[in-house]
């Protein structure tokens, strides 16, 4: 710090506030912290009474607080044209998205950063569909000044690979099995088919159900109605129904008999202990077959509801992504369902 008359310290920066105190109206800082002094800044400066100020002296290897903030968003966003920041502000830095799609992050990279100390970035959590609009994290370089050789480190640590990306949803043909006789024959009417198209509305992408069949609980016939829709072109494959261990559930035994690799049958998630992940290679596409439990159709949020944006971006969940999900893997039931901003799946 250096001490200067305040008619000399355009372009400086104030080491501290500056408060203003108006009797009646008006207590609080005019000028805040790491504010960089203008010429219209002066006669503010001398009616609150400082003839002179302490002001940041630069320093070969230090950085102010506002140009270490930029750095710090450009390790969390690099040049993404899905996400944008806001302005520098006594250090600190908020992100936004700018598209809609599921966030990803780079938790041990996040971590490294966050260990180096006087600087932080918070975040929302990684696996989060989000929206254009929605905020995805807050950063702060937390003294006035920093060196410039902390921020190379955090530099290095990102390495080319920013920490925060969005993956856009990927446009994606929909077949949906539904199983059950009774829905078959017309004993009770199908519910699962208007859930599903409820829930894929909140994508915000090009989705398309190609159609809806009812097999009803002939394994052979879930079977080929799994082929049929692999032959026709289907991204994505929905049974929905008969998903539980008693002899005359079907379903799953139908899915690995059309050939598909079972990943996953149960998951730690509740609701959607029952659900099954597979893939179906046909002509040299692999096709994700999801094998859905009852739960999907009545409960509020389900494992569907954290397998199924991960699938719309392209990725390839394994037995190990599904054993992950046991941490957070237990929805609360709340009265006001606040998913995604809850503990479910994270």
């Amino acid at each position: 710090m250096k001490y200067i008359k305040t008619e000399n310290a355009v372009g400086h920066v104030l080491c501290h506030d500056i408060t203003q105190i108006i009797p009646g109206q008006k207590k609080g800082a005019v000028f805040k912290k790491g504010h960089i002094v203008r010429e219209e800044d002066i006669p503010v400066l001398l009616s609150v009474g400082k003839e002179n100020l302490y002001v940041w002296e630069k320093t070969e290897g230090i950085l102010h607080e506002n140009d270490a903030a930029e750095i710090l968003r450009d390790i969390c966003m690099g040049n993404f044209t899905t996400m944008r920041a806001t302005e520098p502000s006594e250090g600190k830095i908020e992100i936004f998205s700018e598209t809609t799609g599921l966030l990803k992050i780079n938790s041990q990279k996040l971590f490294e950063v966050n260990s180096l100390s006087e600087m932080m970035i918070a975040t929302i959590h990684g696996n989060t569909v989000v929206h254009k609009g929605d905020k995805l994290a807050g950063t702060r370089i937390i003294p006035l000044v920093i060196e410039k050789e902390k921020m190379e480190r955090a530099k290095n640590v990102s390495g080319n690979e920013p920490i925060l990306k969005i993956i856009p949803f990927e446009k994606k043909k929909i077949g949906l099995v539904t199983t059950g006789s009774e829905i078959q024959k017309g004993l009770i009417k199908d519910s699962f088919g208007d859930v599903i198209r409820k829930k894929i509305l909140e994508y915000d992408c090009d989705l398309e159900i190609m159609n809806q069949v009812f097999p009803g609980d002939d394994l052979d016939s879930i079977k080929n109605e799994i082929l049929s829709f692999a032959e026709h072109g289907a991204d994505i494959i929905l049974c929905t129904g008969g998903m539980s261990v008693d002899p005359d559930d079907r379903t799953p035994g139908a899915i690995k008999a059309s050939g598909a690799e079972i990943i996953s049958y149960g998951a730690p998630v509740l609701p959607g202990a029952m659900f099954l992940l597979s893939y179906l290679v046909y002509n040299s596409k692999k096709i994700p077959v999801l094998g859905l439990p009852g739960c999907v159709m009545y409960a509020g949020r389900t494992i569907f509801d954290l397998v199924f944006p991960r699938i719309l971006c392209g990725e390839e969940l394994s037995s190990k992504d599904m054993a992950f999900f046991g941490e957070g893997g237990l929805c609360l039931g709340c009265k006001e369902c606040r998913f995604p901003n809850c503990g479910f799946g994270k």
